[in-house]
């Protein structure tokens, strides 16, 4: 039985997308080159593995991230020794699925840092972009930075991992060093080898707890919660720290 994939309104293509934007992961031995038939064989595959990698991210879309190999083949009208063919594991997959979303949440993260005139106004385009992205598809998102290699023994900062998530947090934080660099020069050299990494770390714990928050009326807005990130980064907490001023109360007399 196939289960229905619903096309979800998606303008930022995390979840729907063209497969002519998906990087060719596989490349002709050069022996085969020249092979007609092994040239139109290897298209034909590179082409399935985009489908299935589309596929796939709509039944994660619609299934949740925690969606199974066979609830995921079900859901795109095939066997799971498909998809097994074509990524290995499960962890295959979420890389898969991980370099397209990634890829396309890094160029739409710097897109919106371009426009910006000062670090504090490009902090707050990419923090934004980055929830905005994130949000599109809460599945999605949480099942590509799930993904977490078998053979890894090591524990991961939150900063760092392997894969594809690990590519797209170092170029994030690329692009936050560039700014800070312009902005503070040879002087902040220590700040720009440190902070961006560390920024990092803030801003995902922060809009992935965001993310798994419940819908309520204390919850902070997209938009809320992107200038509380930045504030966090660029001021920290220290104004809801500092006491208020303490009120003199007037007497009955001085008061009239």
């Amino acid at each position: 039985m196939r289960l229905p994939i619903p096309s979800v309104p998606d303008t930022l293509g995390i979840v729907n997308f063209h497969t002519s934007s998906l990087p060719l992961t596989v490349e002709l031995p050069p022996a085969a080159s020249s092979d007609g038939r092994s040239a139109r064989w290897q298209s034909h595959r590179e082409e399935r593995r985009r489908e299935l990698i589309k596929q796939a991210r709509r039944a994660v879309h619609a299934l949740g991230s925690d969606a199974s190999m066979e609830e995921i083949a079900t859901a795109a009208g095939t066997s799971k020794s498909v998809f097994y063919r074509y990524f290995g594991d499960k962890a295959g997959l979420q890389q898969a699925v991980g370099e397209v979303v990634l890829s396309q949440m890094q160029n739409r993260i710097k897109e919106a840092a371009q426009s910006a005139v000062t670090p504090r106004e490009g902090l707050l385009a990419m923090v934004s972009a980055y929830l905005q992205m994130a949000d599109t598809s809460p599945s999605v998102y949480a099942f590509v930075t799930s993904y977490t290699p078998a053979e890894a023994t090591e524990p991961t900062s939150p900063a760092t991992s392997a894969g594809a998530l690990g590519h797209f947090f170092d170029a994030i934080a690329d692009m936050i060093a560039a700014p800070m660099r312009s902005h503070l020069g040879d002087v902040g050299e220590t700040v720009i080898g440190f902070w961006p990494r560390a920024a990092i770390g803030l801003v995902r714990n922060a809009g992935e707890q965001w993310l798994n928050t419940p819908d309520s009326p204390t919850k902070p807005s997209q938009e809320a919660m992107a200038r509380h990130i930045t504030a966090w980064l660029c001021v920290g907490i220290a104004p809801e720290l500092t006491p208020a001023p303490p009120t003199t109360k007037l007497s009955a007399k001085e008061g009239l």
